[in-house]
């Protein structure tokens, strides 16, 4: 799987409201037009709900 950036993961989730779902997330990703590899990173999130970008972050790039 490729190395997800800090900029590519806000490029896929430009225009979401928070709090959102994860299947919230992953559905603005893909409506987004990101790679599949960014979706699949969202979607295997360790988190179901998240309240603002910076704990989508926190849960894609603290665990790696």
């Amino acid at each position: 799987m490729a190395d997800l950036s800090p900029i590519a993961l806000q490029k896929a989730l430009k225009g979401a409201d928070y709090p959102a779902s994860r299947d919230d997330l992953v559905s603005l990703a893909k409506r987004n037009g990101a790679d599949e590899d960014v979706v699949q990173m969202i979607s295997q999130a360790g988190t179901d709900r998240f309240d603002g970008p910076d704990e989508v972050q926190k849960a894609l790039f603290g665990n790696h």
